[in-house]
């Protein structure tokens, strides 16, 4: 028997089991090394706002509506941030072996089945620290923001929100030929990004006025928006140069009374784009997909492009995954990557 996370109601979590499928012969079972938390999503399921839990998402019209709930207590298998060791193959399995590294999304539990092919393109490299797999989606997810925000050579970028995916793109964007200014309000995460390439760091309060003091009045070319708090957001829309952009990728949550969109979105005409990984910019969706951004982070982070390991701040047994959520819950400022390790 397997066993996975559930979120028995909200800021409940349990450990219940289910049976693991029989293997086909072009598949191969996974056990689950380290699983990392998204200190965005899946806090929305744990604390009970995701609006998946309140409102039916309509597939066809893609909207949501009030008749009923697409999603209800206990929810399982959230997570979409694991890394595991195959340990069975089934008997035309050939292009990977037990022992070999995969990287993928399977939600927190302890054993996954994946077939031949999916597995052979999510190796890791045999050099590669096993828990830096847990960053393939969260590192899609802020490579898809660096794409959205069309980055070019010399240009000023800045990155709120210096969380986990913020810390990734601000690498992406300096890589991308950018010079960056990371902002956040914690201390700690503002040194992180100085060590890892920022060549500015400043506080949350005043960020406006700040970057325009850092560009000679102008502001940045373009703001990336990643904590998924609305303050943030009005900030970034009032740092942006006249005429310029503004990546919101963060998941933002309830109404946006913090928004006052009569002040400089208006009278500046900025551009506000969103940005979530289930799809990529319109004039980039020939040639870029999900599974070629969790390979590009991948890579770049195996040759040492950008970081990983190092956001890892808290890791904790599965089997005290309730405790990882309290401190995400209620301590959030103490943390970057809590990771699970089965």
């Amino acid at each position: 028997m397997g066993r996975v996370l559930a979120f028995m109601a909200p800021r409940q979590v349990g450990i219940t089991e289910y049976e693991d499928p029989f293997l086909g012969p072009d598949e191969v079972r996974v056990r689950t090394l380290y699983s990392g938390i998204s200190a965005g999503t899946e806090l929305t399921a744990y604390r009970g706002s995701n609006p998946y839990l309140s409102k039916r998402w309509d597939e066809d019209q893609r909207v949501f509506r009030e008749d009923t709930a697409s999603a209800a207590y206990p929810v399982e298998g959230w997570g979409y941030e694991e890394v595991g060791q195959i340990i069975e193959t089934g008997s035309e399995v050939g292009a990977v072996a037990e022992g070999d590294v995969v990287w993928g999304a399977w939600g927190h539990r302890t054993t996954h089945v994946m077939s031949e092919q999916d597995a052979a393109s999510r190796l890791l490299a045999p050099d590669v620290e096993p828990i830096n797999g847990v960053f393939s989606q969260i590192g899609a997810i802020a490579l898809n923001s660096v794409l959205d925000a069309d980055i070019h050579v010399g240009e000023t970028v800045a990155v709120f929100g210096q969380g986990v995916p913020g810390l990734i793109a601000m690498q992406l964007a300096r890589s991308n030929g950018a010079r960056v200014i990371a902002v956040d309000r914690l201390p700690h995460r503002r040194e992180m990004s100085s060590r890892l390439g920022a060549e500015h760091v400043i506080d949350a309060p005043g960020a406006a006025e700040t970057i325009k003091g850092l560009t000679g009045g102008r502001g940045a070319d373009v703001c990336i928006e990643l904590s998924g708090v609305y303050p943030a957001l009005h900030e970034a829309i009032r740092a942006v140069a006249y005429n310029s952009r503004v990546v919101a990728s963060g998941f933002f949550q309830g109404g946006g009374s913090a928004l006052f969109l009569g002040e400089e979105f208006h009278h500046n005409r900025v551009e506000v784009v969103c940005s979530q990984i289930s799809g990529v910019s319109p004039r980039l969706d020939h040639r870029w997909n999900e599974a070629r951004l969790r390979n590009t982070v991948m890579t770049l982070q195996a040759d040492g492009t950008i970081e990983f390991e190092s956001l890892v701040s808290h890791v904790f047994s599965f089997e005290d995954a309730a405790q990882a959520f309290e401190l995400l819950d209620e301590r959030a400022a103490e943390t970057v990557q809590v990771v699970l390790r089965f």
